[in-house]
């Protein structure tokens, strides 16, 4: 066998061994689809256009799947962003590596702020105020830089971007590998991330938004944490070496924070608390907060990382198929739930029926329009 045959064949040895994170990274997506179009159907506000339900007990469960999704699914993007930063940037180059993320992540920026949002925003506002033409509406539009969802995307970029200039700057070398974390290392890393979150929202609660880039910093330091984790992750095969018995204790820890959960509607109502106590200021309420927000985050991710590993590691088409076009769905799937909520806004039902009939249509037509986006000349070599 040619040393080229066997470099092929290991690396194609080592691609098989991660599948499992390709599936992890579809259901990700699918979370984030849902997380929107549950957003959308069950609150006043923040989304492009918005139905409330009247149903109390759907409002309920819609803030704990929020609450659930927001503590892990996002964070869990950088994670995986930054486990194959480290490979990308030695195989291409300083040059090279930031040129391919600049147009990777760049132009859909770009696309999504000055072509994809004015016309989510027209769509709204020509189906539910007036019949105006596009380029009428054009004019009057003054929202250009809007990033919507790629504020992610945003984030991405600059994470990328300090990461060069740290390694162009230092020199980081590990001695010896640094072997992967204890389940209670885990959980003590999840609590001390809490506490930071807690000092960060001091000053930037949740829901405080850093315009017009749309960053939420009392997010970020999660999100900023997983991303050196998963450079360090990826330094030293941590995701290889997390072993059943951590994935088991994790998901053990997940459920009890689950379990918790319900403390927050009795401090909010036995104790008359105003919900911003939650989201930030120097209230004991959103230490609790922030502390169960990163142990149940941190928990779900590893135990689903471990269970991807165990039992998700195999692919088919379909899967394939969904996994390549996960960033496209990410970047259009606004467009798809706007449509699909316009569609149905004259019917007079509960929003929350509504939520339940359209979720895993505009999941599914996520993908469809995702896939076919990919089919037009030059796309791929961006999303």
């Amino acid at each position: 066998m040619s040393t080229a045959t066997a470099v092929k064949n290991q690396d194609s040895s080592s691609s098989n061994k991660l599948l499992y994170i390709d599936n992890i990274k579809v259901l990700l997506t699918i979370l984030v689809v849902l997380h929107h179009t549950v957003i959308a159907y069950s609150s006043s506000e923040g989304w492009y256009y918005n139905e409330e339900t009247s149903f109390l007990g759907v409002r309920i469960l819609s803030t704990v799947f929020i609450s659930i999704n927001q503590s892990f699914f996002m964070g869990y993007f950088f994670l995986l962003a930054a486990y194959f930063t480290n490979s990308s940037y030695s195989k291409k180059g300083v040059s090279k590596f930031i040129k391919d993320r600049l147009i990777r992540l760049g132009i859909p920026l770009i696309f999504y702020s000055f072509i994809l949002t004015p016309f989510i925003c027209y769509l709204v506002y020509y189906f539910t105020k007036a019949h105006i033409t596009y380029f009428n509406y054009l004019s009057r539009y003054d929202s250009w830089i809007d990033l919507g969802v790629t504020w992610f995307v945003a984030a991405l970029l600059l994470f990328t971007l300090v990461y060069v200039a740290v390694k162009k700057i230092f020199n980081i070398n590990f001695n010896k590998p640094l072997a992967a974390p204890s389940s209670g290392a885990i959980i003590l890393f999840a609590a001390g991330l809490g506490v930071i979150s807690f000092l960060v929202r001091i000053i930037f609660p949740v829901g405080w938004v850093l315009e017009p880039v749309g960053f939420q910093l009392g997010h970020f330091p999660q999100y900023i944490a997983l991303f050196i984790i998963g450079l360090l992750a990826s330094k030293n095969n941590w995701f290889e070496q997390l072993s059943g018995k951590t994935g088991r204790q994790l998901k053990r820890s997940a459920r009890l924070c689950l379990l918790l959960f319900p403390v927050f509607f009795i401090i909010r109502y036995k104790l008359n608390t105003p919900l911003s106590w939650f989201s930030g200021g120097f209230h004991w309420q959103a230490l609790l907060y922030a502390v169960w927000e990163q142990w149940i985050g941190i928990s779900i991710l590893t135990a689903l990382l471990i269970r991807g590993k165990i039992n998700w590691n195999a692919t088919s088409i379909l899967l394939t198929k969904a996994s390549r076009s996960s960033f496209a769905v990410y970047i259009f799937h606004p467009l798809v739930t706007v449509i699909f909520m316009l569609a149905l806004k004259n019917w007079a039902v509960d929003p929350a029926i509504k939520l339940l009939i359209t979720a895993p249509l505009i999941v599914l037509g996520s993908f469809v329009l995702g896939s076919i986006i990919l089919l037009i000349p030059g796309v791929k070599r961006i999303l």
